[in-house]
């Protein structure tokens, strides 16, 4: 009897909780919604790695996406603010990062984190909502995303006596489908059409799951799995540059589109980004400025042999693109070349270096990762080895 009174007791507690969170008007003076604060909560982090895997800890990958997913918010929606849970490698509390974002009255919390399994076999992105989960696999998630406040100090007092390890702790969830579900969803929804179609990972779709760090917050939120680490293959993709880059342009495109919906007022501008050039190796640009500087290189650069051919590289696709498309428009002499499975286009044929780099300019006007590629006898190489070719 005494352990139903405690479970009824913290169930009130809970419901109490969440009525105060959730009886917040999402109209502020009858206008429509607009989408002007956004908080993106890096998972785990400090004496919290979370998954780890022989490539590093979960806590890495979550920060690197989140801080290029910052930026391109930054830089292609400024009418919004960014507000962080961590952008460094520390502890924060489980229910501090809710309060963060309820204190900036935050219109969107995105939560990232990176999936694991005992098996090698699972691969896929996913993105959650709060909700009761329905299958056995969901609820080890929910308990490995929530058993975090484990580590925290007085945690049974912060988290009302929740039990993260305990099936009866969750039942409470099945009552959260608030006022936030339906806009919670949308954007779940679109991150994941993103993440298909851009990004190109397997699509393990939306789910509902019993996660306090989404029960807490007071605004549309979600949780996304980026990967699995214990999949060998999914896990150089998640620790790699290329990787991050192209699941945080996935994330920016579905957040730009959900504000699409609600404000009336913003200009959704075509873009280019790395979910563009899915699977194309991106070339470091340190190390190009260090194979210039080092080459002694003044005004221009001429390749000793017409051997070697520079192109700007700015689209890819699955599928062939017709060279005279409107997409194209604003780029002079389009070409194709096909490479791995994808078909790539570029712009500029010269074997001089200096000039390649004026054509990247005026192409980075319409496709703003528009990047220099090198050829050697027809055949793709390094640019860093190019540079040194003809420096020699």
């Amino acid at each position: 009897m005494i352990i139903y009174f405690k479970s009824a007791l913290y169930l009130f507690s809970l419901i109490l909780i969440t009525y105060q969170c959730y009886s917040v008007n999402i109209y502020e003076d009858d206008e429509p919604l607009k989408i002007k604060t956004i908080v993106i909560d890096a998972g785990h982090g400090g004496k919290d790695p979370g998954s780890i895997c022989k490539a590093g800890y979960e806590k890495d990958v979550t920060l690197a996406v989140s801080l290029k997913l910052g930026e391109y918010l930054e830089k292609y929606m400024p009418d919004v603010s960014v507000i962080y849970t961590r952008k460094t490698d520390v502890f924060v509390e489980l229910h501090k990062r809710a309060e963060i974002a309820n204190t900036a009255k935050a219109d969107l919390f995105i939560s990232i984190h990176v999936n694991s399994n005992k098996s090698p076999t699972p691969s896929g992105a996913e993105t959650l909502v709060l909700g009761l989960h329905r299958a056995k696999e969901n609820f080890e998630t929910a308990m490995r995303e929530n058993a975090v406040i484990l580590i925290e100090e007085d945690y049974n007092a912060k988290y009302e006596g929740f039990d993260p390890n305990s099936p009866e702790s969750y039942i409470i969830f099945s009552l959260m489908q608030n006022v936030n579900f339906d806009q919670s969803i949308t954007l779940a929804s679109k991150i994941q059409e993103q993440f298909k179609d851009k990004a190109k990972r397997p699509d393990r779709g939306v789910k509902q799951q019993g996660l306090l760090v989404l029960a807490r917050t007071s605004m549309p939120g979600i949780l996304i799995e980026l990967g699995f680490l214990s999949n060998p293959n999914e896990s150089k993709f998640l620790f790699s540059k290329n990787g991050q880059e192209v699941l945080a342009s996935a994330i920016f495109r579905a957040i730009r589109n959900y504000k699409n919906l609600f404000d009336k007022d913003y200009k959704n501008e075509e873009i280019s980004l790395p979910s563009d050039t899915i699977g194309l190796e991106q070339i470091d640009e340190q190390e190009i400025k260090t194979s210039i500087n080092d080459s002694v290189i003044v005004k221009s650069i001429i390749a000793n042999t017409d051997t070697i051919i520079f192109k700007v590289q700015f689209s890819s696709s699955g599928t062939k693109i017709p060279l005279n498309s409107p997409k194209f428009s604003n780029v002079e002499n389009v070409e194709e070349y096909f490479s791995e499975g994808i078909y790539k286009y570029t712009s500029g044929n010269t074997n001089n270096y200096q000039e390649i780099i004026e054509v990247q300019k005026k192409v980075r006007k319409s496709f703003t990762d528009a990047f220099v590629v090198s050829f050697k006898n027809g055949k793709k190489i390094p640019l860093n080895e190019a540079l040194k070719e003809i420096k020699n």
